[in-house]
């Protein structure tokens, strides 16, 4: 049963259009500038028009256009715009261009009329001007608005993921926009999977079938340096001197995930572009001397096993770390949908 139309703006390899899919809207367009990311959401939603260009290069009647809506009748715009400027990741530069894409969205809103707007970032946006004028146009728009701070895995989403969430409904007012935990709540005895193992056990162990799924060499010392952090969440603390690297000596705990195992029985951490990569995370399996395959990674976002992905390696680790989680996105849409029913 198709729940709706919808439009997925900045929608990178794919993980919102996938969650909006399986809540059964119909995704008429997905823009995304990043080739790659674009071929990945073409490889995976054949039906769906998937536009490789910038945002600023289509406008708001070519979109409606591409999409085969009208004004006022599409039921939902999610939009997830660039977080480097907000990101404690990043530089945190409130001057960087791309943190206009906000101020884009909520004139896409205005221009589009959707039923519903849905908006993800990293929490960082919570600190910059450019959130209170989106919510004051929307509001002004006809919108009711409401925004949390929500952790992915309260929705049985396999990793912790910080993630600011907004969600804005034509013709409610802010109090009718309630927050997602009140539909939905992971009480750890839930069919999906939200925990390490589930997530590894699931997939079984990396092998030549799947390039995605294989294991990146070590270096020598990187190895030797793995086998000696303790299974089962791990840390670098535990190593003997011979095999600390002073860089590590000089941050502190600051980088206390560094050459961190993963725990069996909890949320993993959250995915970046770098995962695979031991010296960038807590990304060591939790008894295996390596770090996670680009497979493994995948899931810990919740795409689907056989989900293709297009681009070199680099790329593809990526897309995934940059991608929302695809539960996540399923179970916003599906909460939006209740809210846009009760109009």
């Amino acid at each position: 049963m198709v729940t709706g139309t919808a439009i997925d703006l900045f929608a990178g390899a794919g993980g919102t259009t996938t969650g909006l899919s399986l809540a059964g809207y119909d995704v008429r367009l997905a823009i995304e500038c990043d080739r790659d990311a674009a071929e990945t959401l073409s490889a995976n939603f054949p039906e769906t028009k998937v536009v490789p260009e910038l945002i600023e290069s289509y406008s708001p009647r070519r979109i409606l256009r591409e999409a085969g809506v009208r004004k006022g009748e599409l039921d939902i715009l999610s939009a997830c715009p660039p977080c480097q400027g907000f990101s404690t990741l990043g530089k945190g530069d409130a001057s960087d261009p791309r943190n206009d894409y906000v101020a884009a969205v909520g004139a896409l809103a205005v221009a589009l009329r959707p039923r519903a707007v849905l908006l993800e970032n990293v929490p960082g946006l919570q600190r910059d001007t450019r959130l209170e004028q989106l919510e004051i146009l929307l509001r002004g728009a006809g919108y009711g608005v409401g925004s949390w701070r929500l952790d992915a895995s309260e929705f049985c989403v396999p990793q912790h993921r910080r993630r600011f969430i907004l969600i804005a409904v034509a013709g409610h007012n802010d109090e009718e926009v309630l927050d997602p935990r009140t539909t939905y709540k992971c009480d750890g005895r839930s069919k999906h999977p939200h925990t390490v193992r589930d997530v590894i056990e699931s997939l079984g162990p990396p092998g030549r079938d799947d390039p995605l799924h294989q294991a990146r060499t070590l270096p020598r010392s990187v190895l030797e340096r793995v086998k000696a952090i303790p299974h089962d969440g791990g840390s670098r603390a535990a190593l003997p001197k011979r095999l600390r690297l002073k860089c590590h000596d000089a941050v502190g705990k600051s980088a206390g995930s560094v050459y961190g195992r993963m725990s069996w029985d909890l949320a993993g951490p959250t995915i970046t572009t770098r995962c695979t990569t031991p010296a960038c995370g807590r990304f060591l399996h939790p008894a295996e001397n390596r770090a996670i395959t680009l497979r493994e990674a995948a899931a810990f976002q919740t795409f689907p096993s056989d989900y293709r992905w297009s681009g070199r390696t680099q790329s593809v680790g990526r897309q995934i770390g940059n991608a929302f989680p695809v539960r996540f996105a399923r179970v916003l849409a599906e909460h939006v949908a209740g809210l846009v029913a009760k109009v």
